[in-house]
């Protein structure tokens, strides 16, 4: 049987930094970066752990900027 693992893309530039997919992952796959801003002034998201992703696109679904973008890998 094959295993799907998601693969999940921030654009790192246009992220304000909301938080809304971070608390909207199931998996903590996302944490927004403590250190690091974007050209705009923001703490934006990143993937803390994109192992555990499992492609349920819930965070790129609350994103209110449209800056994440999900993918559904397929092993077999």
């Amino acid at each position: 049987m094959a295993k799907v693992y998601g693969a999940v893309e921030i654009n790192s530039e246009r992220c304000k930094g909301c938080d809304l997919c971070v608390v909207a992952c199931p998996a903590d796959v996302l944490g927004l970066q403590p250190k690091e801003v974007n050209n705009k002034g923001y703490h934006f998201a990143y993937a803390a752990a994109p192992e555990n992703c499992i492609g349920c696109a819930a965070c790129a679904t609350v994103c209110p900027d449209g800056c994440i973008e999900v993918y559904r890998v397929v092993e077999k």
